[in-house]
This record gives C-alpha cells, structure tokens and sequence, in this order.
C-alpha cells in the first residue's frame, strides 16, 4: 500500500496505439504528430498536410505493421512499461508508489496527476523512459509535466528525473542483454548501435545534446563489453520528412553492410527501453530483410532493457531524496 507522505514514481513512456487498427493508429499519430516538439512547423502549413494528406495515407499501412507485432496481452510497448512498473514497485521501499504514464494516449500524466492530486501525494517523480535527451522525448514529456501538474494544482509537488545516458545500471542492463544473446547467436562481425533519429536542426539548436548523449552511452556500453570501435557503428533511424535528420540512417548502413560482405550483424537499440514498433518491426522484420537481400547471412537483435534487475535498480534509486 502506497503512503500518501512517500514519494510517488510515474515512469513515462512514449505512448502508443490502443489497437493495431487504422482508427487507433490515426487517433495517437493525430495526437504525436500535432506536439510542436516533435514537428515544429508552423500550424497554419502543417495541420492541412497532417489532416488532409498523413492521417488519410499512412494509418492504414502502419496498423498493417503494428499487427505484425501485437500479441494476445496488447502493445509490447504497453505490457513492457507495466511489467518494469511491477518490477520497480518490488524494488522501492514501503510506501513508495509507482505508476506509468504516456505522453501520448492513456493514461496521460493528466489523468495520473489527477489521480494523485485525488490522493494528497506530497511528492511525484516523473522519470522520462529516455536516456538520450531531445526535446522530442525528454523535453516534451518535461513540458507536458509541468503543464499537467498546474492543471491537476500539484506544481510545487512535482519534479523530473533521469536517466543518465551512461547511467550504470541502463549500462549494466544493456550489457546484460547483450550478454545473454552472444550466449545464444554468437558473437557478430559488425555491431549496429541504432538510436531513434531526429531533425539535424534540432539537434544543431539544442546544442547537440542528443549526439553527445548517444555518444556517452556507445562508449560506456563498448568500454563494459570490450568490443572494439572499429566494428562499431552508430547509426540512427525511423526518419520522418523531407528534411535532412542525424546520420548515417540505420537501414541504409544494414544494407552496405551486407554489400561489403559482413556475414553476421547485430543491432542493439538503446535509445529504445521498451520494445516497439521501432525495435520489433523496423529492425527486427525489415533491417533483418535488407540485411539478407544485400548478401547478408546472420541478423542478431539485441533485446531492449525493460524490465531488468540493473535498470530496475536505477528506476527504484530515484525515489531516494
């Protein structure tokens, strides 16, 4: 039982459709594709091309692609956020409360704040499930708090905290999970890092804060497992736009790859703590296609981090004062 004197942990995660149907998938990209922070574009241009043009062409063929990765319990990224709910409420003391919120879809940081509100919690941490910081994730799920605490008349009750992009227990984590797949597939000849790409002005304007974050957390994840630079490339993916985003793109380097003669491949997606759409579909299904259509033999996937017991330590340590 929670105690309403005990700090309050709402992890957030992304968010994601309630069905892999295109009405589900036309409701959360209306909802993602209308948040500034991720298309900044002026409204008055962009609304008619996302309600005219996007919302009409793209949902039914992404929901095409969500149902290749639906299971019997719903969205992976849904039942994956519930399960390190679970795991960080064994792992905090008595009386702490965690919860889960998206910043797109149900249950929004409105509805957990009202919630709390409801309840006399006298401290929330909301913790964003993004260890690379971007005002598309981190800062638009830091804006978003603010906003939903005012509503809810629990500003001075709340703050955010984070994950470190080279966090020991994210780290440990990730190395867990690589670990356990070498055990299984072997070890490969190139390592693909992936992380979600993003504008190249955004990160020019936020002071390539996410690059170096992406940086910190290849380095400190190649220095745990020992795994030479050399055979290590960073890459970044799920493009979205005309306009020029962070490179190399991970499909187009999968690809030479296969074409120099790399049998084995293996792609690990930190930036993704959750599997998703982005990790199970993109990668898993389609990088794995183009890696074996360009002569390509072995195709590994490393298993996000989730629910394991290093990142849970992390999760469960930010409730201390």
């Amino acid at each position: 039982m929670t105690n309403p004197s005990a700090p309050h942990l709402v992890l957030v995660n992304l968010g994601t459709p309630r069905a892999p149907t295109a009405p589900a998938v036309r409701e959360f990209l209306a909802e993602f594709l209308s948040d500034p922070a991720v298309v900044d574009y002026p409204m008055w241009l962009w609304q008619p091309m996302l309600r005219g043009v996007i919302l009409r062409r793209r949902p039914p063929r992404i929901a095409h692609a969500y149902r290749a990765i639906w299971t019997a319990d719903g969205s992976p990224l849904r039942t994956a956020t519930e399960r390190m709910v679970v795991a960080v409420q064994a792992a905090v003391p008595a009386g702490v409360g965690v919860s889960a919120a998206y910043r797109y879809g149900h249950p929004s940081l409105d509805v957990v704040f009202r919630c709390l509100a409801k309840a006399k919690t006298s401290r929330v941490i909301v913790v964003p499930l993004f260890p690379q910081r971007t005002g598309a994730t981190s800062g638009t799920i830091v804006t978003l708090m603010r906003e939903a605490a005012a509503r809810a008349g629990i500003a001075s009750r709340v703050e955010a905290r984070f994950v470190a992009p080279a966090d020991e227990g994210y780290i440990g984590a990730l190395v867990g999970r690589w670990r356990d797949t070498v055990a299984t597939c072997g070890e490969p000849d190139h390592l693909v890092v992936s992380f979600h790409g993003i504008p190249l002005r955004f990160d020019r304007r936020e002071g390539r804060q996410y690059t170096r974050d992406c940086t910190a957390t290849t380095q400190a994840f190649l220095r745990a497992i020992a795994w030479p630079e050399s055979r290590t490339t960073i890459a970044f993916q799920s493009k979205f736009g005309p306009e020029p985003w962070l490179s190399p793109a991970t499909a187009a380097v999968i690809k030479d790859l296969g074409r120099r003669g790399v049998r084995h491949v293996a792609v690990v997606t930190p930036g993704f703590v959750t599997e998703g759409l982005e990790t199970l579909e993109e990668i898993g299904m389609r990088a794995q296609d183009d890696f074996r259509a360009n002569g390509g033999a072995q195709f590994t996937r490393v298993r996000a981090v989730e629910a394991h017991e290093a990142m849970v330590r992390s999760l469960a340590a930010l409730a201390r004062p």
